[in-house]
């Protein structure tokens, strides 16, 4: 995924509309299964706590943070590619409008999973 952005940024030059639509959907196919794990097993962890079955809470927990983790670095990695790489030699409106969108999605996509095991 970040492949398709470095390769054409290392020539500075912008991306097409293809490669803007593929980088996107890409990253947003990653995080959204992630996501969707991140749901499950803090619903799983929830039905475990309410049962008090502390030793099977504990694994889950493990789990779930390292599905955070994960997510974490994949949104890292299109965050660096985005400002290093792509936003910088973004020249028509249009792609730069969509790059911003994007740099603005993926932190927004990881407070929104964690901020759902608080409500």
């Amino acid at each position: 995924m970040a492949k398709v952005s470095v390769s054409a940024s290392l020539e500075n030059e912008e991306l097409t509309m293809e490669e803007r639509n593929l980088l996107s959907v890409a990253y947003k196919n990653v995080i959204g299964a992630r996501r969707a794990s991140w749901r499950i097993i803090s619903t799983i962890e929830q039905k475990e706590e309410r049962r008090g079955n502390e030793n099977h809470v504990s694994v889950i927990h493990d789990y779930r943070a390292e599905i955070e983790t994960e997510l974490s670095s994949i949104c890292d990695k299109i965050l660096k590619v985005l400002y290093s790489r792509v936003i910088p030699v973004a020249k028509a409106g249009d792609s730069k409008i969509q790059n911003l969108e994007m740099k603005g999605d993926y932190p927004a996509g990881v407070s929104t999973s964690f901020d759902l095991l608080d409500a």
